[in-house]
């Protein structure tokens, strides 16, 4: 009878220190089907419920297999062991969320699958979990793993719902973070502290822009752009930020909330005269909000109500972010210094202890602030940390003063459907200055400008914050493609490892992202980037995308029905379309400079049929449809002028991001471009369409081509009111296909171009 035998090994299980858990039990009757449940049941004791919720969520059909228990944390920081026998793993770390660092731990190095951001593969494991093959321990590399750029809240999604934000936070959390900037319904302490210094609701509701835009008026670049909103928009907002916060200390992780520095509504000099204004001039064409000096004594009064107001809103913290004069805001006759001396005082006035957490960006921070505020209660998180290979960024123990600072990069801007990053860079710097005598580096900042587009660069990234040894880039990324579709094949092997070489290996620079794609780029012949600020060439070679393509068409059928599989396919082949773009428009160029109209026509409608083409593969994936981005915001409104106010909020951000000035003269135009289903054939189809009918016909007349006031026509865009599908339709597998047959092909001589060919193939994946 196996009943008798569950107690006592369950007592076994309990008692044993942690290196005891390498075996399966002794007596093969104690099965994963007694045993687990009963394992499950004690996590609770352990302290783990909110871990315990968070797994029912990401592994519902195996959640119940593991025992989750809380441990105190020593003074060296956090960590997580995994043990345990088939069925009954046992994971326990020194906070909710470092239990489910565990959890990820287990299912990547024992379980092979992978749960990324986005793209699973635990459709792949066993009914019962396997046991693993010892006791592993993990220490955490650093102190504070930060996570989330200034503008996420824009470019990833302004407008999502609690599930939305519930579902990035397990994840960000399973990848062992522990810090998370929230700012979403920050809005509602400046409408409330504001109240006691004159302004109506009407006043300040109409100074805040909508929720696509808020990041930027935070950071006090602009300000009353898609707007106005409302109380009941305000209160709703405010209520989901807090349910962020509260779910991050239930995790055991820390929110980091917008700090107060001196940001003020127009006209506060003269509703409240004694205050000290100093006008900060313009951003990119957007009139920036005024900056109430921190050294006036209303700047204290100011402070009180706006900390008192947040806590009210949103609970205690005590992790700040905020940066003075962010992108050229004007300091005028105020010394820097004694104003972040000021903006110190204040926030450890309202919050004893607190940390202000700074962006390292451009100039920031400057020699001045971090000079006069107490560096123990500074955090900087580095957003050029992998940028430039030469000048003052490459050390920043020096150019910060010994402030201690978080390793950080950010591998998009604007949210860019773009595969890449400077992973090489990441690993080479990061391990030399932790390892560094004297380094005050003691955290990693994930920084993306746009979240959930890079899966495999959010994977390595997060690893730093976990990695107390070198870790090879080749062996990782072999690695990485066995958990990605929950098993080896080697045609995985051989496209992870040309992706490795190609637009996962970009140098450092000028630039810390690949090119973006000349289809979401404003129509011209001239045209080397859709951004203002993107690279104008092709950062690695082209041709290995191609390739990666051409071996994920050949994986296996059984790894093939994984979701991340599904996702990395239809985003491989739209990569290999984008970087076509490239080599196709200045072909078309010279047809037309050539005057032959024959070979012009053909690589128009080439062009023509590559986007359609693109629409068609990236309409197989619901994470590549615009139909969600807009439903979401128009969810969000009361009324129908309401719900067409937060559209054009949600839809400008993505084209002409702005008003005329912005758009044109600050060139955001284009900015935040993203490859999605809707918005390629609702949007940039129409554009490049328009543009090569009028040289066609400028061609066929002799006259030059009609020029087009853009902004006039990609703002009519904004403010249409059509509907795009919120549901995938079409085979990835076929349209992937399709895509590779569009493209030309490789040298045939090429070892890399046959099946089942090219470097990394059959590498090992143990």
């Amino acid at each position: 009878m196996r009943t008798p035998l569950l107690p006592a090994a369950l007592a076994l299980l309990s008692t044993l220190p942690p290196m005891a858990f390498g075996a399966a039990p002794a007596d093969p009757a104690v099965s994963a089907s007694t045993v687990a449940p009963a394992l499950a049941s004690t996590a609770q004791a352990g302290g783990a419920h909110p871990a315990r919720s968070a797994l029912a969520r990401l592994l519902p059909r195996h959640h119940r297999q593991f025992m989750l228990v809380q441990v105190p944390c020593p003074p060296s920081g956090d960590y997580f062991t995994v043990a345990g026998v088939a069925g009954a793993v046992r994971v326990t770390g020194t906070s909710p969320a470092v239990i489910l660092r565990g959890v990820d731990h287990y299912l990547k190095h024992t379980a092979r699958v992978d749960i990324g951001w986005p793209g699973r593969s635990t459709s792949r494991l066993p009914a019962v979990l396997p046991a693993p093959r010892a006791t592993v321990r993990k220490d955490a590399s650093v102190a504070h793993r930060f996570a989330l750029n200034d503008t996420d809240a824009g470019y990833s999604g302004p407008y999502r719902t609690w599930e939305d934000y519930e579902r990035q936070i397990d994840l960000l959390a399973l990848h062992g973070v522990n810090e998370v900037f929230v700012q979403t319904g920050a809005e509602a302490v400046y409408f409330d502290a504001f109240q006691e210094f004159g302004y109506s609701k009407a006043e300040i509701e109409a100074w805040i822009p909508g929720p696509a835009h808020q990041p930027w008026w935070l950071m006090q670049n602009m300000s009353a752009f898609a707007g106005p909103v409302n109380e009941g928009l305000i209160d709703r907002r405010a209520a989901l930020g807090r349910r962020i916060v509260d779910r991050l200390k239930e995790l055991g992780m820390r929110a980091v909330l917008p700090g107060y520095y001196g940001t003020v509504p127009p006209g506060f000099g003269g509703k409240n005269p004694s205050a000290r204004i100093v006008p900060q001039g313009t951003w990119v064409g957007f009139a920036r909000p005024d900056w109430l000096d921190p050294r006036d004594d209303m700047f204290a009064k100011v402070a009180e109500a706006f900390y008192r107001h947040q806590e009210a809103r949103f609970g205690s913290a005590t992790m700040f972010k905020m940066d003075l004069l962010h992108e050229g805001g004007k300091a005028a006759d105020v010394p820097l210094a004694d104003a972040a001396g000021a903006v110190m005082r204040e926030l450890q006035t309202a919050h004893p202890g607190a940390t202000w957490v700074l962006l390292g960006w451009q100039d920031n921070p400057s020699a001045a602030t971090l000079s006069a505020v107490d560096k123990s209660r500074l955090l900087v998180v580095d957003g050029l940390s992998d940028r430039y290979d030469t000048g003052p960024s490459l050390d920043r123990d020096a150019s910060w003063s010994g402030t201690p600072y978080a390793f950080g990069a950010i591998s998009n801007f604007g949210g860019h459907t773009t595969i890449g990053a400077n992973t090489a860079v990441w690993l080479d710097r990061f391990e030399r200055t932790r390892t560094k005598p004297g380094s005050m580096l003691q955290g990693i900042a994930y920084l993306p400008e746009g979240t959930g587009t890079n899966p495999a660069a959010f994977e390595l990234f997060t690893e730093l914050g976990w990695s107390q040894a070198p870790i090879d880039q080749r062996q990782w990324f072999a690695e990485y493609a066995a958990q990605r579709y929950g098993g080896h094949d080697p045609h995985a092997a051989a496209a992870w490892e040309l992706l490795r070489t190609g637009p996962y290996s970009t140098p450092a620079g000028r630039w810390s992202e690949p090119q973006d794609s000349l289809f979401t780029a404003r129509p011209s012949l001239t045209a080397t980037a859709a951004a203002a600020w993107s690279p104008r060439v092709m950062r690695y070679d082209a041709a290995t995308v191609q390739r990666a393509l051409a071996e994920l068409i050949q994986v296996a059928p059984a790894l093939r029905t994984s979701d991340a599989y599904r996702f990395d396919l239809v985003d491989v082949a739209r990569q290999a379309l984008a970087n076509r773009s490239r080599a196709l428009l200045p072909e078309i160029k010279s047809a037309y400079d050539a005057g032959n109209l024959a070979a012009f026509r053909s690589r128009a409608q080439e062009w023509k049929d590559d986007m359609a083409l693109l629409d068609r593969l990236l309409a197989t994936d619901e994470r590549f449809l615009l139909g969600p981005w807009l439903a979401d915001a128009r969810s969000w409104g009361s009324t129908d002028a309401e719900r067409a106010l937060l559209e054009y909020d949600a839809r400008s951000i993505l084209t002409t991001w702005g008003h005329r000035s912005g758009s044109e003269a600050g060139r955001l135009h284009d900015y935040a471009n993203r490859e999605w289903a809707g918005l390629v054939s609702g949007f940039y189809a129409p554009r490049w369409e328009r543009y090569l009918d009028s040289l066609d016909a400028a061609l066929v007349s002799g006259d030059s081509p009609a020029p087009v006031d853009w902004f006039l026509h990609d703002d009519a865009w904004n403010r249409r009111r059509d509907t795009y599908t919120t549901t995938a339709t079409g085979d990835p597998e076929a349209w992937a296909t399709a895509a590779l047959a569009a493209l030309p092909p490789l040298p045939a001589d090429d070892p890399a171009a046959g099946p089942g060919a090219g470097p990394g193939a059959g590498v090992d994946d143990r």
